[in-house]
């Protein structure tokens, strides 16, 4: 009965936890579709006009711009350093290979503040200037480390044993990897690069250290506009980031699970 009455408990307490984690979204969910101006409760009718004026709004269809290049350009550059670093550090004695796997995680164990000055701070030394290149090597330096962790846990479990007989076969290496090996990597390829276009479709910290003057990504486009007031088409905005950070891992999850099942 003890045992009943703390389980209960317990999944009471998640529940809670789960509903103050949540219920903020929910929030800004439902008054994206708020028809009056004012953002609040009861709502007093429904409406896309705060999605309508969203899309009508130069400003924040640039950052929405900006922040899909920069997205897309950081999932294709650390996907490939990625793929390429933990097939070193997997596939090959690399000497040294612990502390050059500490490194490359390393920068997931620092706070992103300290990363995002530090960075700044050493380009700075040198004489380089705040750039849109900038702002996309910090994005590849803090979305690295999670392809690499991502691909190690898939190849690890690739058995070594199925490349050496397509190359006993007469199968270069070359040749291997992209008929052998990268289809059964595709489902963490894919989760990793999903990983970092995510990460910095998101990322705030660091971009607001990175990136040059006239360079707005979505998130700095909501922290500026919350400067000035909270209007309702913050709320639309949110709407619209909730759905592609959420879909989009979802979507990930399922095309992996689909690619694993038919490997």
């Amino acid at each position: 009965m003890g045992g009943g009455l703390g389980r209960r408990l317990v999944s009471a307490w998640a529940v809670l936890v789960y509903v103050f984690m949540f219920l903020p979204v929910a929030v800004v969910v439902l008054l994206s579709f708020n028809a009056s101006q004012f953002g609040s409760f009861p709502m007093t009718g429904f409406s896309f006009r705060w999605f309508v004026e969203l899309a009508q709004n130069d400003a924040i269809l640039r950052a929405f711009r900006t922040s899909i290049i920069l997205g897309l350009l950081t999932a294709l550059i650390s996907t490939t350093l990625g793929v390429l670093a933990a097939l070193a550090l997997v596939r090959h004695r690399v000497p040294g290979s612990n502390a050059v796997s500490t490194l490359l995680i390393a920068p997931i164990l620092v706070p992103e503040v300290v990363l995002a000055v530090a960075l700044l701070l050493f380009l700075n030394a040198l004489g380089i200037r705040k750039s849109f290149a900038l702002l996309l090597f910090g994005h590849v330096i803090f979305t690295l480390p999670f392809v690499i962790l991502v691909v190690q846990a898939r190849l690890v479990s690739i058995r070594r044993d199925v490349e050496e007989a397509a190359m006993s076969l007469g199968a270069g290496p070359i040749r291997t990897f992209f008929e052998i090996t990268l289809p059964l990597m595709a489902p963490a390829v894919l989760a990793g690069a999903l990983f970092a276009f995510t990460i910095s479709f998101d990322d705030i910290t660091g971009t607001l250290f990175w990136k040059p003057g006239g360079v707005e990504t979505v998130p700095t486009q909501i922290f500026a506009m919350l400067r000035n007031s909270i209007s309702p088409e913050i709320n639309a905005l949110g709407t619209v980031m909730i759905v592609l950070t959420v879909g989009l891992p979802l979507l990930g999850a399922a095309l992996a699970r689909y690619l694993s099942r038919n490997g």
